[in-house]
């Protein structure tokens, strides 16, 4: 058993909250332990680029000492928004969605994680440590039960497991619904030098392209690589119901460049001439609010507490949530009085977020006009 001061906290998830939380508090000599499924830091591909807003997702790389390594990567260049007229592909008089501050460089997800994995003790992160489930104990701690059958035991457990959280029923019976969205994914690479008329199309940030309730999107990320997403509103099923198999990237494509006919050719481009295959991703989220009675010893951060749909607030949202659960959890004078405090400022915040969120998406792809 820890000490009152120092309790044993297990962060379940190397995502970015995860490790954001578990780095505030080994900076304040705080014992952590984050238990990954996945079984080494490159096992997959780890997603496209971050905008890092100063109000969020800065605030927690400042309270996990990395914001200057973070700012001497990150591409300020990149955070601009091209909007395109989908039948002329000519630029329109609007910079695109709503800035969330002036301020959000852009940083690859990948690279984010590696800086954060980076700061952290050695042997701090398990891998290939799965958590099936967390069980209370009668003297208030929490055991954790691994996938191999093993079990490990805590003081405060952190479901830090994203869209379908293991921790999560421990606390809510609530589950992520499909949003009626899918994004399907494709990149090029090396763009300036093999596919300079995409690099040219993309600008230096992001582009869109959107109309009667689907869109076409083009986001920049390091070392030359353009990643696009191909969004629409269709039911779950919908390779189904087009007889399409997801893994056939010519089914796919022909589908794609039917469900985008009439716009124009270098948007069609786009999914027409991309390196490698397709990925479908369907958006699910969390009720909007997602609340829960609280528990002694066991809390969520990010996707786990709030998946909403991913029009850039998700991931800063989950980093601020594990830095503001380890600032409490230093600052408190119980584990109780600061989950508890952390609870009350997150649960609001991210129920006002994923509105926002959804609100973000139907402008993106009316719902109406599907």
């Amino acid at each position: 058993m820890a000490s009152p001061s120092h309790p044993r906290v297990a962060v379940v998830g190397a995502g970015l909250g995860g490790l954001v939380c578990a780095r505030v508090l080994q900076r304040h000599g705080r014992p952590v332990t984050v238990f990954e499924r996945d079984v080494s830091a490159g096992a997959r591909p780890q997603g496209g680029s971050l905008d890092i807003h100063a109000g969020t997702g800065q605030a927690a790389l400042r309270a996990t000492g990395l914001l200057d390594r973070f700012r001497a990567v990150s591409r300020p260049e990149s955070q601009g928004w091209r909007l395109l007229d989908p039948v002329t592909a000519a630029v329109l008089p609007v910079a695109g969605p709503p800035a969330h501050d002036d301020d959000s460089p852009e940083i690859d997800r990948g690279q984010l994680r590696g800086l954060l994995l980076d700061s952290l003790a050695e042997g701090t992160v398990r891998w290939g440590s799965a958590v099936a489930g967390v069980t209370p104990l009668p003297d208030g701690t929490w055991r954790l039960l691994l996938d191999d059958g093993s079990c490990e035991e805590a003081d405060l457990v952190v479901g830090a497991d994203g869209a379908w959280s293991r921790v999560r029923p421990a606390l809510s019976d609530a589950t992520p619904d499909y949003a009626g969205v899918t994004f399907v994914e494709a990149g090029f690479e090396d763009c300036e030098a093999r596919h300079p008329e995409v690099a040219e199309l993309v600008g230096e940030g992001t582009m869109l392209a959107g109309s009667g309730g689907k869109a076409l999107l083009a986001q920049r990320n390091s070392k030359g690589h353009v990643r696009v997403y191909a969004a629409f509103r269709a039911p779950h099923d919908w390779h189904v119901a087009a007889g399409v198999d997801v893994g056939d990237t010519a089914a796919v494509r022909a589908h794609l460049l039917g469900l985008f006919e009439g716009w124009h050719e270098s948007l069609l481009g786009l999914v027409r001439g991309n390196d490698g295959g397709f990925v479908s991703r369907p958006v699910f989220v969390l009720p909007v609010p997602h609340v829960w009675e609280h528990r002694s010893g066991i809390t969520l951060l990010g996707d786990a507490a709030h998946l909403m749909p991913p029009v850039g607030l998700g991931a800063n949202l989950a980093m601020l949530d594990g830095a503001d659960l380890a600032e409490a959890l230093v600052a408190g004078p119980t584990v109780e009085d600061a989950v508890r405090a952390y609870e009350e400022v997150m649960l609001s915040r991210s129920a006002q977020a994923a509105r926002d969120c959804a609100a973000l998406l139907d402008d993106l792809l009316p719902s109406d006009a599907a």
